[in-house]
């Protein structure tokens, strides 16, 4: 079954898969199993709905909303009429969907549930586009979305053909989406993408490992984001079976339940993963100690290509069965394939977890290009450790002087809403993206990313410093949850610190450190000693222009919800300087430039 447009996926469940979960979502903590019939159906009353309610091709309806299964079938109802889906993150501000909504001059909203509902109530009256709020749901004040497949019903045979018409006269280089980048300074740009751009991603992406009907994935990272998109696609195109966490914060009850044999997930959560399983290695009684941290550093030496190293395998077997394989368990026992993105992965993190049984492959890529540039695979000769792997078929990358990635290909955006001179400026008169990503292809045509281009920073004597390999380093501190490079004109680098508070309050009682609250214990001089000894552990392994010669902790975790991170977990460091800006001043008071 040939796909060239995003809701051809369901002629091709139609025609090559019977599958009875093929979307599965938890309702009153029970989880509820839509067939692929089912998919097809409520997708289909979704478009009639929608004509019946008087939406045309053309026009823009949001979604705010956790993952759900009742989000694709408004995603592809939504695409098969022509209307543009504009899906917007839970976690921005009031002025980020004020501007959004006006933008893209959106006629409706559909929110999940009542929390995000009282937090948009007060922009939606500020947008004249708006004429009306669905939600998935059951809100009091609002229409269900099941409105819109009520009239689906009722109208069936009044919009079947029309809706077999409007299908047939849909191309593949139309718009079928509008995605608004999170971003770290400024209002969000609308990255207008194709049926073209998101297919031939996902096919191709489809190459990178061998699951198919039969395998289940979990879904937890937001849907509104073009990579769990696009790995959603990649699934259904696939045949397997996606089941949508409950929240994050459920996500190990839910692996356990579902027994994945897939997901996607950011850096920063297998961080926290790792984290966990070496803190409770930490708590255990000296032999069972002694045998865990074993299995820890001879996972730490894996390498992808084991196969004449026989001793190591030996010895890796058994770690295996003593201590490995409850780590397997606790992520329901399956072998994991796990596909990673968003921010660069700490190479010791993707050694350890293919040790234990888990495929990690990391991938780069930018919502302008829908997203993936590059990924690892399955597959050991096509995977390299420290890489974000070889480029997708039918895409083209090249290096610019300065050392920026350039892109081509079929999934590079139609371009910047409504924004032709911003779109002009990334991409060239030659059709190149610029991504603002600084990297190199290795001999072997493996893509690595070493920095972001408008990160990089000159100290005072004229030496480049690229923070995010720094702060990467440090984030393998136990010790340290995030930390912000900084020193940019200045005569040497420091650094904002925002502690892993749990193991800190954990290393406190064990040393029996008395503190109040976080404000007082990061100023106490046993801790900030202690920190010391941490930036003086990674500081030898960076050159003397970058190590970390000053440095603050602060009393606040770093999160999306409170400003510092963007809702990928990118630092937004123009909102961090401002935030800190006493502090940083400090820092270099009195400093001979």
């Amino acid at each position: 079954m040939n796909v060239t447009r995003t809701f051809d996926l369901l002629n091709r469940y139609q025609e090559l898969y019977n599958i009875s979960d093929a979307l599965a979502g938890k309702e009153n903590g029970k989880w509820v199993k839509y067939s692929s019939a089912d998919y097809i159906n409520n997708a289909n009353l979704v478009s009639y709905g929608l004509l019946a309610l008087g939406f045309k091709k053309g026009d823009k309806i949001a979604t705010i909303s956790n993952n759900r299964p009742e989000w694709n079938f408004v995603d592809l109802g939504m695409a098969q009429i022509g209307v543009i889906h504009v899906p917007v993150y839970p976690t921005i501000s009031e002025d980020e969907y004020e501007y959004i909504f006006n933008n893209s001059e959106a006629k409706a909203v559909i929110v999940s549930s009542k929390t995000l509902w009282s937090k948009i109530s007060s922009v939606v009256k500020k947008v004249d586009s708006l004429k009306s709020v669905y939600s998935f749901d059951d809100i009091e004040e609002l229409t269900s979305w099941k409105t819109i497949i009520a009239e689906g019903k009722k109208n069936e045979e009044k919009y079947k053909n029309e809706v077999l018409k409007i299908k047939a006269g849909i191309e593949k280089d139309e718009m079928v989406t509008l995605i608004y980048t999170s971003g770290t300074t400024g209002n969000p740009k609308g990255v207008m993408l194709s049926h073209k751009n998101l297919v031939s991603n996902f096919v191709s992406a489809a190459k990178a490992h061998s699951l198919g009907v039969g395998h289940k994935a979990l879904s937890f990272l937001p849907l509104c984001h073009v990579l769990e998109r696009i790995l959603t696609y990649k699934m259904q195109y696939k045949g397997m079976s996606i089941y949508y966490a409950e929240s994050l914060g459920t996500i190990t009850t839910d692996i356990k339940e579902v027994k994945p044999h897939m997901f996607g997930t950011v850096p920063r959560l297998l961080e926290r993963v790792y984290d966990g399983i070496i803190g409770k290695g930490r708590n255990l009684p000296y032999i069972k100690k002694q045998i865990f941290f074993w299995a820890v550093n001879l996972g730490l030496r894996y390498r992808i290509n084991n196969k004449y190293r026989y001793f190591y395998n030996f010895k890796l077997k058994i770690a295996r069965k003593l201590i490995f394989s409850k780590w397997k368990e606790a992520l329901g026992g399956e072998d994991i394939l796990i596909v990673c993105g968003g921010a660069a992965l700490q190479v010791r993190l993707a050694k350890i977890f293919w040790a234990v049984g888990f495929t990690v492959l990391e991938g780069y890529g930018l919502t302008e290009t829908s997203p993936v540039i590059a990924v690892n695979t399955q597959t050991p000769a096509a995977s390299k450790f420290g890489t974000v792997g070889p480029l997708l078929e039918n895409i083209e990358v090249k290096i610019a002087d300065d050392g920026e990635i350039l892109s081509k290909g079929p999934n590079l955006m139609l371009g910047y809403y409504k924004d032709p001179e911003l779109t002009s400026e990334v991409i060239d008169k030659d059709g190149w993206f610029h991504t603002g990503d600084i990297g190199h292809l290795d001999k072997e045509g493996f893509l690595k990313i070493t920095d972001r281009k408008k990160e990089m920073f000159k100290s005072s004597s004229g030496k480049y410093i690229a923070p995010q390999v720094i702060e990467n380093k440090f984030k393998e501190s136990f010790f340290i949850e995030q930390l912000m490079v900084i020193g940019e004109n200045e005569k040497f680098a420091s650094a904002l610190l925002s502690p892993n508070f749990k193991f800190l309050h954990d290393w406190c009682t064990m040393h029996k450190v008395q503190y109040r609250e976080n404000k007082d214990l990061v100023q106490m001089p046993v801790v900030i000693n202690r920190y010391q000894k941490e930036v003086n552990k990674y500081n030898v392994t960076l050159g003397e222009h970058e190590k970390i010669k000053r440095f603050r902790l602060v009393c606040e975790e770093w999160s999306p919800e409170t400003g510092e991170l963007s809702p990928t977990q990118k630092l937004k460091r123009g909102f961090v300087y401002d935030k800190y800006k006493q502090i940083i001043a400090e820092i270099y008071r009195n400093v001979n430039k």
